[in-house]
Formats: structure tokens, C-alpha cells, sequence
């Protein structure tokens, strides 16, 4: 065998083994590759998953609403008689003071002019009896004249004076019949001037329901002839049904669309929410109204308008979907809780809300609480309690009535001989503190009327009662007129809405984040406003970081049959619990 030959063989063998180590190195790496990347992406190929990015959200109460003017007018005739003209038409926009419409005002001018006849013949009357009177008055002096001179009777000079008076009731009586035919034609004039209809606003006609020729019978009815509106200003009326009114408060943002745009929204602000409920096949619905500028006269009365009421919104913040979001659940009593945490400022902790007004809560203040306590050291305390503090109770208990322990006889009776030694001032100090305890609490307490009334003036600093009721009877005899004056209405508060309504608290919850590795790991979260379809990032989040929402339909159900098969065991196994299967107990006895 040549030696030389043998050389390029083992140089050949040792090159085969390096490709091969080669080649297992780089299959070892790819298996481990797989095993870290691809078997992630294949595990995280079962879920729906959803990138954390910035958004707008909003808290919405949604709600069908109809369109109508903000200031209307029904015209009607006041007067009966055939309807000879209409000078408008539906759609006519019309000034205050135009003429829209005539009746037949014939019988009505007739009528006046009887008046003024009438009034013509009364004044002629009166300017007889004027010449009368003035007769009357020149016999008396002439009678007068030669009584003085002892020149004529005692009879005539009383006939004379006779005379006088009966031409003064005379020429009374003219002028009283010429104001009763003045007021009469008045009326006639104003009823003539009821036979021109005039628009009493600035407005377009919205509707005619009466026809030119038509008879009108304005004895019986008032008849409407047509409607004024004004479209410049439109009142959306929406009803909201029972379980959503208590979210809205007057004031929130709200906006609606139209069938007709629905691309564009319409902005306003809620008005007020009608206490009176509207009941249609046992639902309960409220009627919230806002109002909206309608200068380009788009809108139109009778348009169905979808609206969308703002309880919550937030901008340019980051968003998460809903299903990603697992809410913590809520331990008892946080809730009561959270609503005192979020009570307004000033306003007492729930539990304690049977606190007068003007007292201090033994338990939220101990120190003003003991400072404020009556002093029973002094050697008049017991004797004497201070002025607007109320009788005495045992420690740390209120007082009967205002949700305190029931007293024994024995503390009625001290507290009943502690009033009686009190001052008037003290007694009536003392009932208007526990008329404002009642209305603190809510138990229907009304303030005490007249001198029991708080910070009236004492009675013993007021004098003498008899006479200011006598100055004040006097008053009212030499002013008749203010007895009897009308009372000026004072501007009655109007009912704007529910509440506050209800805001939405930040929560805790957790979401699980896929890692730039394709791991998964679940994280806390705080989250805000929702939508119901996705959640306001507080705190747990960044941008751009993905969250499974869910599994998908084929993997929910391949994860369902792969644990029954689980359960069962592998194939040719009987079910647990139900020992070896026939073969392999056979082959255990053979052996």
C-alpha cells in the first residue's frame, strides 16, 4: 500500500466531521431559536391583542329628543265675526305690531259711532245744567242781597238756595253719565281695534289653523288663528328615561345630531330636568331640556334629534379597550366610603349628618367639641345654662328627638326645671338652635314663626306691645289703601335638575402586556372615564405597548377539547381512577 495515498484520506475525514459538528451547532441553534421566539409567537397567536395609544373618551348618556321653538305665541281673535282677510302665510316672518289678519268689523264701527253720539248728547246736557247752575248761583246772591237790606222773605232766600243745590246734583249726575259713556266707548273702540289681528312678536308663522271666510265665535272659545315662533333660538325636549336621569346635572355639555346631518353635531348646555315624569306603557321618562342658537335656520320644529348628554369626558389621553381591563374587585363598605372621600367641602361625614347646624361633631373635632361644652365648674352653670346652648344631656349623649337615646324620667324632669330657670332670651335662643337642628336633619322642621324666630328681638326689649298694635291701627285707619295694597310677588326659585349627578371614581385593575419578547406578564393599572368600550389610562401603561383583549373563537374552543383530552389521558389509557387497561394487565400477567 503507498503510504503517500493515505494522507488526503484522513485530511478528508477530518474535514467531513468539522462540516458536520458545523451543521449540528447551527440545527442546535435553530432549535433553541424556535423554542424562544417562534413557540412564543405561536402561543401568542391564540390571543386578540390591541396597542395602548392617546384618544378622546367620553362618558355619554344617550337619549331621543324632539326639536321646538324656544318662545312661541297662539294668536287668536278676541272678537266674533267673519274672517275676511289673512295677510300671512305659513313660513311669513313677520315684525311685532304687523297686521295679519282682518274681521268683518262692521257691526263693531256702527257701535262706536252710537258711542260717540251718545257722548255727544251727554256733553250738550252738561253744559245746560252748567248754564243752570250758574242761573241758580246768581238768583242766591241777588236773595242774598236784599236779606241784607231786609228787603225780601226768609222763604225765598231758602228756595233760592234750594235752587242752587239741585242744579249742582244735576250737572253731578251730567258728568257721571258722561264717564260711564266714555268707558263704554272704550270698550267699543277696543273691540273695533280687536277686528285687525296684529303680531304681538317678532317671529315667522308656523302654522294657520283658521281659514279666510270663516265664521269665528269668540263668546264661547277663544279660537286660534295661527302661531308666531321664534326660530333663532330652538329648545330640544328630550326624555331620559328613570335609570339614566340621576346621571345629568344641570349645566353638563350636551350635543346632539339630526337624521338630516348627522355628521354634524349641534352644542348646548343642559337647562333643567322637568321634576313631573311623562309614563308611556309603564316607562318613566323625564324631560331634560337645553337650548341652541338656530341663526341659519336649519333647524326645524317636530326634527327628531339624537342626543348625547357629557357626563365625563377626557381628550388626547391614552386609551385602552375594555376587554383588556380586569376591574379589582371592590371590598364592603368602599364604596359608602369613596362617597364620603368625595363629599363636598365643608359638608358633614355621613353618620354624623344628625349634627345641628352651628354644632361640632364630638368625634371629628374632640378639642372644639370639649371647648364648646357647657362649663358645670362655674357656680352659676347649674343654675343658669349659657345663652342659645340647649339643657344639659349625659356624656357623649344627644339630645331626645335628634336620633339620641330615649330620656328617664328623672333627666326629663332635670332638663324641664333647667328651661323653666332660663331667661326669655335664652328660651327663645334655644328654639330657633333646635328649629335649625330639625332642618339640618331633615325631620320636616319649619323655623319658629313670629317672636320665636331666630334673632328676633326679645319680646321683654321690644316695649310696650299694646302700644305699637294701637300706632299700627291707627296706620291702617288713616291709610285705608295700604290694607288692602297688593302684595308684590317675590321671584320664585325654579327646579333646575336632580343633583350633582354621578362622577366616575378611578379604579384599580390589571391588564396583561405583551413584552417586546412576545412574553406575557400582567400588570396594575388605574383607569378612569369609560365608555363601556374602552377605559382612560390613569397609571400602568405606556403608549404603544400591546394588551390582550381576548382569545379567539377557534382557539377557545381547541383550548376547551385539549383539556377534556387531557382529563381522559392519552390514547389507550383508561380514565383515571379506572386502573390498567385489559392489554397491558394481560401482559403483566404473562411475565
Amino acid at each position: 500500500m503507498n503510504p503517500t495515498s493515505s494522507a488526503p484520506r484522513r485530511r478528508t475525514g477530518k474535514r467531513i466531521a468539522l462540516a458536520g459538528g458545523i451543521v449540528a451547532a447551527l440545527a442546535a441553534a435553530g432549535w433553541y431559536g424556535w423554542q424562544h421566539y417562534h413557540a412564543k409567537e405561536d402561543a401568542l397567536a391564540r390571543y386578540l391583542t390591541a396597542t395602548v395609544q392617546p384618544g378622546d373618551i367620553e362618558d355619554l348618556v344617550t337619549a331621543t329628543g324632539s326639536l321646538q321653538p324656544s318662545d312661541y305665541v297662539d294668536v287668536g281673535a278676541q272678537v266674533s265675526g267673519q274672517l275676511e282677510k289673512i295677510y300671512a302665510e305659513v313660513g311669513s316672518v313677520v315684525k311685532k305690531g304687523d297686521l295679519l289678519a282682518e274681521i268683518d268689523s262692521t257691526v263693531y264701527s256702527a257701535t262706536v259711532d252710537a258711542r260717540r253720539a251718545a257722548l255727544k248728547n251727554l256733553q250738550a246736557t252738561q253744559q245746560a245744567r252748567e248754564s243752570d247752575l250758574k242761573l241758580a248761583e246768581q238768583q242766591l246772591q241777588r236773595q242774598q242781597n236784599l236779606a241784607r237790606d231786609s228787603a225780601t222773605s226768609e222763604d225765598s232766600l231758602q228756595q233760592a238756595q234750594a235752587g242752587v243745590r239741585s242744579a249742582q246734583a244735576q250737572l253731578a249726575s251730567v258728568k257721571a253719565q258722561i264717564e260711564q259713556a266714555e268707558s263704554t266707548l272704550r270698550v267699543d273702540e277696543t273691540s273695533l281695534k280687536y277686528a285687525q289681528i296684529l303680531a304681538p312678536m317678532d317671529g315667522v308663522v308656523v302654522s294657520i289653523s283658521l281659514k279666510q271666510g270663516q265664521t269665528i265665535n269668540a263668546s264661547q272659545s277663544s279660537p286660534t288663528l295661527l302661531r308666531i315662533a321664534d326660530l333663532s333660538t330652538m329648545t330640544v325636549q328630550t326624555q331620559v328615561s328613570e335609570a339614566d336621569v340621576t346621571r345629568l346635572r344641570p349645566g353638563m355639555p350636551v350635543y346632539f345630531t339630526t337624521l338630516g346631518s348627522r355628521n354634524r353635531r349641534y352644542q348646548g348646555e343642559l337647562r333643567k330636568v322637568e321634576p313631573t315624569p311623562t309614563v308611556n306603557n309603564n316607562v318613566v321618562l323625564y324631560n331634560a331640556l337645553f337650548d341652541v342658537k338656530n341663526q341659519q335656520r336649519n333647524l326645524l320644529p317636530q326634527m327628531t334629534a339624537q342626543v348625547f348628554f357629557v357626563a365625563a369626558e377626557a381628550h388626547d389621553t391614552l386609551v385602552v379597550p375594555a376587554g383588556a381591563v380586569k376591574l379589582a374587585r371592590m371590598a364592603p363598605g368602599s364604596r359608602r366610603a369613596d362617597g364620603e372621600a368625595s363629599s363636598p367641602a365643608g359638608a358633614p361625614p355621613r353618620g354624623e349628618a344628625s349634627a345641628g347646624k352651628g354644632q361640632v361633631s364630638a368625634t371629628a373635632q374632640p378639642g372644639k367639641a370639649a371647648a364648646n361644652r357647657h362649663d358645670t365648674t362655674r357656680p352659676d352653670a347649674q343654675a343658669r345654662p349659657a345663652q342659645g346652648a340647649m339643657p344639659p344631656s349625659a356624656a357623649g349623649e344627644r339630645p331626645a328627638g335628634f336620633g339620641g337615646a330615649a330620656l328617664s324620667d328623672a333627666e326629663r324632669e332635670a332638663r324641664r326645671k333647667q328651661f323653666e330657670s332660663m331667661t326669655p332670651e335664652q328660651r327663645e335662643a334655644w328654639r330657633a338652635r333646635r328649629a335649625e337642628q330639625r332642618q339640618a336633619q331633615g325631620e320636616g322642621g319649619m323655623p319658629p314663626a313670629g317672636p320665636r324666630a331666630a334673632g328676633a328681638e326679645p319680646a321683654a326689649k321690644r316695649g310696650d306691645t299694646a302700644s305699637s298694635d294701637k300706632a299700627a291701627k291707627a296706620g291702617a285707619a288713616a291709610n285705608p289703601v295700604a290694607t288692602t295694597a297688593r302684595v308684590k310677588p317675590r321671584e320664585l326659585p325654579v327646579w333646575s335638575g336632580v343633583g350633582n349627578g354621578r362622577q366616575q371614581r378611578p379604579r384599580e385593575g390589571t391588564v396583561r402586556v405583551v413584552l417586546p419578547d412576545n412574553s406575557i406578564v400582567e400588570r396594575k393599572v388605574t383607569v378612569g372615564i369609560t365608555d363601556r368600550v374602552s377605559y382612560q389610562v390613569l397609571a400602568g401603561l405606556k403608549p404603544g405597548e400591546r394588551v390582550i383583549v381576548g382569545e379567539k373563537a377557534q382557539d377557545k374552543e381547541a383550548a376547551r377539547s385539549s383539556n377534556r383530552n387531557a382529563d381522559m389521558g392519552p390514547p389507550g389509557m383508561g380514565a383515571p381512577g379506572m386502573g390498567a387497561p385489559m392489554g397491558g394487565s394481560t401482559g403483566a400477567r404473562s411475565r
